[in-house]
């Protein structure tokens, strides 16, 4: 069994998870991607990752939510710890948190988010 920790980064901006995956890949976590809600949910299962990054706003501007909320409800994937990076808090009058029903994600986190900040959760997620 290997020690290597698999991190699935699900976002539709490519450039983006082009940075964090070198980031992290540098610092020796294997990574798997996945650019939409529907296309992660998929690699979820085929991957296994130990932890998922995800964004909100992709296809539709909760696509992350669902996609939250669709990785808990599958026997699969619900033990997969979630990170959310989003900038949703700046276009919406309203506070995302962490919430066991509508939110069950482990971590939100605002963009803009270094990606030496994202490589320190990662790393406290899966130590």
């Amino acid at each position: 069994m290997s020690d290597v920790k698999k991190v699935l980064l699900v976002d539709d901006d490519a450039d983006l998870v082009a940075v964090n995956r070198a980031v992290l890949e540098n610092h020796g976590f294997a990574i798997a991607t996945a650019y939409s809600g529907p296309k992660g949910l998929v690699a979820a299962k085929a991957e296994a990752p130990d932890l998922i990054v995800l964004d909100v706003m992709m296809g539709t501007n909760s696509e992350g939510f669902d996609l939250a909320r669709a990785l808990k409800k599958d026997e699969a994937t619900k033990h997969i710890p979630l990170i959310m990076v989003t900038s949703v808090n700046t276009t919406v009058p309203f506070k995302f948190e962490p919430d066991a029903k509508y939110l069950p994600v482990d971590r939100f986190l605002e963009k803009p988010l270094a990606p030496e900040a994202l490589l320190k959760e990662v790393q406290g997620m899966l130590s």
